[in-house]
């Protein structure tokens, strides 16, 4: 439930320009009848085409505000929301929205707009450009709307006038508010600082996955997608690298200059290099934790000050780097192996269709979760089954740029895997020979989920993913279809740690939303998603379409992480089941055995010929009336009482089975209503099957058909020539590119920095030649300086001589 502080004008008629609210009243109505979405559109300038890449035009700054970009006005739009409020089912939107415009003239088309942590920013990310717009801005006097500063990222790197570097992934650092990482095709990761510089990144890694002239497919150099850790020990540290063969590989540590961090994390993971590291037997872990101590006491020097433990809560980071070590890149993240037999299964190739087109990052619980997805329509969900530690690369040093103070602005370092092959691990490894040693933590395959995507095209499924903000185990994918959500059952480090024996389940999916009501339905209909969720546990997604729709569904978090556990053995609880099933005995046995049997006393022969008013008579017959009376009459009242308690539910037995027998005979009626309905669908069955056995003849009779079906060793080629068109290619086209871009680049720095390199070389020579005299100089000085210190040395020296001869 949130509460909405934007205020209105007390005149309507006030002619002030300082304010940047509506002039109207303020209208709430539920966000998918905002009428920024009911209104009919109108064509793009671009047409009607749909973009090849996946949209999302939707942000969200996690409290009461909500943007949407129109691709149509070129304008954002800011939306005011109430979660939950007044009912929690609902989202509420206020009406009208601000619009929100940009100070230059966006001349690409915007596919990809994500705001930052304190919602004061929000980048607008596009093919053909990328540009940071600030979201306070100044008021406009010819219409009621907000001018807002934008800049431009990286242009002379990325979108100059040929365009060969191609921007592959734009995300927000989740530790800083100013630092924006940015992967594109020529295998460079980026981070800029849009406080300081946002034409010149403030840090670069170029990524080096494969030893040059080693790769055997052009995929494995092709970086595809990346991700930040999250708030777990150093993946804090840690960006996530996905290549188009579906190789994840790992960089740590990055930390952005002057990012925040929480105190206690730092601590964790400097305690843990210090217990677990510098304690250990092997040299190797020893080295390695003595640099990653170096490193966190460089660039967090509180660490160093162990009395100001109690006064800090946060840190931040200062520039820093080892001057003659760069980072290591890690990978590529193996499978973990239960056996000697499944260690051709840690090395081998990806397991999915076609090529890897995005990657997800989700920290849920204890547990660090990899989710690839692959252009064929499935999901390889992994976990990591040990913790990620920093790795150097000693010998290569960064290459920096520092101020005239000489503190460090910027660095940029050749990130080079390891060269050689890589240990398999193992689950009965024991702990000492994996703890810092600088091999990269495996993966434990959780689940391979395939989507079943419907139309597949050449190039494959764009599919984009995002985690529940409020349930992390639930995961999103957005593809061509529609919206699937992906609940994760069995989380290994999370079990193990809360003692549970829990078996390994396969994680559920299900179906949000699908966009193919029709075979031939428009490809990527979707252009907006997010995920919203409030302080009282509920939770929603809003999609909007590329024809200005919007959807909002509330999202079920209850009960969908509870398992479902039927026991066989034990018979159900519930008192009507039961009675149901075994009737309880409501007349005793005793009743219904009957009376005892009693035996009747033996007369005189002559019985018959005793009158009833005799003596003997009255005596025989009162003994028959007594044994009469305890027998059947007192069994009667028995009988009687018994009927009489228990009348009123043996009426409701009865009663229930009558209107049991009638909804029985109401469903027969229903099943005679619909016999001529099934007969129909059965007649237009067989008519059906008729039809296509006879197109089947038909077919049969075809020339070729008769061809003998392609042997394994076919098929298997097949497949390779398919893989290498639809990925291979692509990837080489990219490295051409960006060798090509690279290429340009040199020659025009070589050719303006030619004579100024000719005029710092002549200045370097004269100043060495003047530093080299002074040197010479200051030699002499001090040689005739020595020798008359040894003079006076001399002299002192048989002065104490003669004094201890003369005593």
């Amino acid at each position: 439930m949130r509460f909405n502080f934007e205020l209105t004008e007390q005149n309507p008629d006030s002619s002030s320009r300082n304010s940047v609210t509506p002039t109207e009243d303020i209208l709430w109505v539920p966000l998918q009848n905002h009428p920024l979405f009911t209104s009919p559109t109108s064509t793009s300038p671009e047409g009607d085409a749909t973009p090849q890449s996946p949209s999302n035009l939707l942000a969200w700054d996690g409290t009461s505000r909500l943007y949407y970009w129109d691709s149509n006005l070129r304008c954002l739009h800011r939306i005011s929301i109430r979660l939950g409020d007044p009912e929690p089912s609902k989202v509420l939107a206020a009406s009208p929205s601000k619009v929100l415009q940009t100070d230059v003239e966006i001349s690409f088309e915007v596919n990809k707009i994500s705001i930052n942590r304190n919602g004061s920013a929000l980048f607008l990310s596009g093919a053909y450009g990328l540009c940071v717009m600030y979201l306070y801005g100044r008021s406009s006097s010819k219409d009621d709307s907000i001018i807002c500063r934008t800049v431009s990222i990286g242009s002379q790197i990325y979108f100059n006038g040929r365009n060969l570097i191609h921007v592959r992934k734009v995300s927000w650092h989740p530790y800083s508010d100013t630092h924006l990482g940015i992967l594109s095709s020529d295998s460079v990761f980026r981070l800029f600082d849009l406080s300081s510089d946002v034409l010149q990144p403030e840090q670069e890694y170029y990524l080096q996955p494969v030893e040059p002239g080693r790769s055997r497919n052009a995929a494995s150099i092709c970086p595809v997608d990346f991700s930040f850790g999250g708030d777990h020990l150093w993946d804090k540290f840690s960006v996530f690298m996905l290549f188009s063969d579906g190789s994840v590989y790992i960089l740590c540590p990055i930390v952005p200059f002057k990012s925040v961090y929480k105190w206690e994390s730092v601590l964790e993971i400097y305690s843990d290099a210090e217990m677990f590291g510098l304690k250990s037997g092997n040299p190797v872990a020893v080295n390695n934790s003595n640099l990653a101590i170096f490193w966190l006491e460089a660039t967090f020097p509180e660490l160093a000050h162990e009395s100001k433990e109690g006064e800090l809560s946060t840190l931040r980071a200062h520039p820093y780097a080892i001057f003659d070590a760069s980072l290591c890149l890690q990978g590529p993240l193996r499978k973990v192996c239960h056996g000697v037999e499944d260690e051709d299964l840690a090395v081998r190739g990806a397991e999915c269709e076609g090529h890897a087109v995005s990657f997800l990052y989700d920290l849920a619980s204890k547990d660090s979760i990899l989710v690839t997805a692959w252009s064929g329509g499935q999901l390889q969900i992994d976990a990591l089954s040990d913790e990620i530690q920093p790795v150097w690369t000693v010998g290569s040093p960064p290459r920096l740029r520092v101020n005239s103070h000489d503190h460090i602005l910027g660095l940029a370092m050749l990130c080079e895997s390891i060269s050689g092959e890589l240990p398999v691990v193992k689950l009965d490894n024991p702990h000492d020979h994996t703890v810092w040693l600088g091999h990269p933590p495996p993966l434990l395959r959780l689940a391979i989920v395939d989507l079943a995507l419907p139309g597949k095209t050449e190039s494959g499924s764009h599919i984009s993913m995002f985690a529940d903000p409020l349930m992390p185990e639930r995961i999103y994918s957005v593809h061509d279809g529609g919206i699937d959500s992906i609940v994760l059952h069995f989380l290994p480090f999370t079990s193990q740690s809360s003692g549970k024996d829990e078996t390994v389940r396969s994680p559920s999916v299900h179906p949000v939303l699908s966009t193919c009501q029709v075979e031939n339905s428009t490809p990527s209909p979707l252009c907006g998603f997010i995920a919203l969720s409030d302080s009282f546990g509920y939770s929603w997604i809003a999609v909007t379409t590329s024809n200005k729709e919007c959807v909002v569904l509330e999202m079920k978090t209850l009960n969908l992480l509870v398992p479902v556990h039927v026991d066989m053995k034990k018979e159900s609880a519930s008192s009507e089941e039961w009675t149901n099933r075994n009737p309880p005995d409501f007349i005793s046995k005793e009743l219904l055995s009957g009376p005892k049997v009693v035996l009747v006393p033996q007369g005189s022969p002559n019985l018959r010929s005793v009158a009833a008013d005799s003596i003997e008579g009255r005596s025989t017959l009162h003994q028959y009336l007594n044994l009469f009376h305890e027998n059947y009459v007192e069994y009667a009242h028995k009988v009687y009482f018994e009927l009489e308690h228990h009348g009123p539910q043996l009426k409701k037995i009865v009663d229930d089975q009558h209107a049991r027998l009638a909804e029985a005979q109401e469903k027969l009626s229903k099943v005679v209503k619909k016999q001529s309905g099934l007969e129909n669908r059965v007649n237009h069955a067989m008519h059906r099957h008729n039809l296509l056995e006879q197109r089947l003849h038909c077919l049969r009779n075809l020339p070729g058909v008769h061809k003998k079906p392609l042997s394994k060793a076919e098929r298997e080629l097949k497949s390779e020539l398919g893989q290498f068109t639809r990925v291979e290619l692509d990837a080489l086209r990219a490295s051409i590119d960006t060798l090509r871009a690279r290429l340009g680049r040199f020659r025009e720095s070589s050719k303006g920095d030619a004579p100024n390199q000719h005029r710092k070389i002549a200045g370097r020579n004269n100043v060495l030649d003047a530093q080299i005299s002074q040197l010479k100089s200051s030699l002499t000085k001090l040689s005739l300086v020595n020798s008359d210190n040894t003079k006076k040395v001399k002299l002192v020296e048989s002065a104490l001589k003669n004094q201890e001869i003369s005593r």
